[in-house]
């Protein structure tokens, strides 16, 4: 439960969390009709600084756009609101959840012409795996598919699609895994994970579903090969097929909440030997300098908050 002090910014006002209320027939909380955007905010040398902040707003807006939600505020509004909200709670580091959702009561699946309200929170958040960031986690194939782009918008973060995550993560770990992997509806090719994109090491080498995979295409993703472009590390984008992460060096997962999280265990299949790799900490060594403000070869990533 988050602390009654948070403040949030609501349709234009930084408000107590407490007072942000819409009412349980809320069409977005009825039918799953909102989308939502995932930050993060790290603590540097010279105060707060917030991750990509255009790249994830322009992704939120985009998809309040595939999904026809009127959107009310221009990019540069929002972004001014995500600061407001990390200064209005004096956060050092935190998650940042913008949410466009229809607040309406109206029963029905229609939601042409009604009304939307953004609603931004901060919050503090550590490592989303606990221990498994630094020491691994243990991933099951899951046998719901991803969803693909004939059944809902793969590429935006709509409400909706994660039901088939929450069915994904809910079956790992009643089997005892801390998270599950989800291959292609269409193909059986290897998709991502309940809310990350996914890598492979081979020979060396970076290997990543493509975007015919039915992946969200994150941000940290595309940070991450960045990177190991400027490390000189080779990478490959193409269809994976399931086999290949028994085979792999080194599983990873990359995501804003994940951050760079290795994969140790598959199926009950140890990942390399077990342990996270050199490639992977190496990447996360480099990430962590990055998003830390550490790293001033990537300074235009990050937004200070002053």
């Amino acid at each position: 439960m988050q602390s009654p002090k948070l403040k949030v910014w609501l349709d234009g006002k930084i408000i107590p969390y407490p007072k942000a209320r819409v009412p349980i027939l809320t069409h977005s909380l009825q039918y799953g009709s909102g989308v939502f955007e995932g930050i993060r905010a790290y603590e540097a040398e010279d105060g707060p600084v917030i991750f990509r902040l255009q790249d994830h707003m322009k992704r939120f807006l985009s998809s309040m756009k595939i999904y026809f939600i009127e959107q009310k505020y221009s990019q540069k509004q929002l972004e001014k609101a995500v600061i407001d909200v990390v200064k209005a709670n004096k956060l050092s580091s935190c998650y940042i959840r913008p949410f466009a959702f229809y607040n309406t009561d109206e029963i029905g699946v229609g939601a042409y012409g009604k009304p939307v309200s953004i609603f931004i929170a901060a919050i503090p958040l550590g490592a989303y795996y606990g221990k498994g960031k630094d020491q691994g986690i243990r991933c099951k194939v899951s046998s719901w598919r991803r969803i693909n782009s004939d059944i809902l918008p793969v590429e935006a973060k709509g409400s909706g699609n994660y039901l088939n995550s929450i069915m994904a993560n809910y079956e790992a770990k009643d089997s005892g895994f801390e998270e599950a992997i989800l291959l292609s509806a269409s193909e059986g090719y290897v998709a991502e994970g309940t809310a990350e994109n996914i890598f492979l090491v081979e020979k060396n080498a970076l290997v990543t579903p493509d975007k015919g995979s039915d992946i969200l295409l994150g941000v940290t993703r595309d940070s991450v090969m960045e990177i190991a472009d400027d490390l000189g590390i080779g990478i490959d984008e193409r269809q994976v097929h399931k086999e290949e992460l028994y085979s792999a060096d080194e599983v990873f997962f990359t995501g804003t909440a994940a951050e760079i999280t290795p994969v140790v265990n598959i199926d009950g299949i140890k990942v390399g030997n077990g342990k996270p790799g050199a490639i992977t900490k190496k990447i996360a060594k480099k990430f962590d300098d990055v998003v830390h403000g550490r790293d001033h070869e990537y300074r235009n990533w990050l937004t200070y908050v002053k």
